[in-house]
């Protein structure tokens, strides 16, 4: 508990913190393991798997932004290295 000296609205407030630090970080595991999971069918040259989980990628980091879970900055640069990724097994392919 943060708020020690606080009366009964502290301690309301640090039980919704906890609430909203559990909820963050479950959408946050949600997010990481999204991400190993694209990076892996990248690796792996497997494009149409890595297409759907690039899509399901971005997605998340979308709700995660509007949720207020990550900042925008955050998402977009996780954004641009997945595209990046996605780009170097596209031209890995054509070769």
């Amino acid at each position: 508990m943060a708020n020690i000296k606080g009366g009964r609205a502290a301690r309301k407030r640090d039980r919704q913190n906890e609430k909203a630090r559990k909820r963050n970080a479950v959408c946050k595991a949600k997010l990481h393991d999204a991400h190993k999971k694209l990076f892996k069918a990248a690796d792996a040259s497997d494009a149409e798997t890595a297409a759907k989980k690039f899509k399901e990628f971005v997605s998340g980091l979308d709700k995660a932004v509007k949720k207020g879970i990550i900042t925008k900055n955050t998402a977009d640069r996780k954004k641009s290295r997945a595209q990046l990724k996605m780009n170097k097994m596209a031209a890995a392919a054509a070769k």
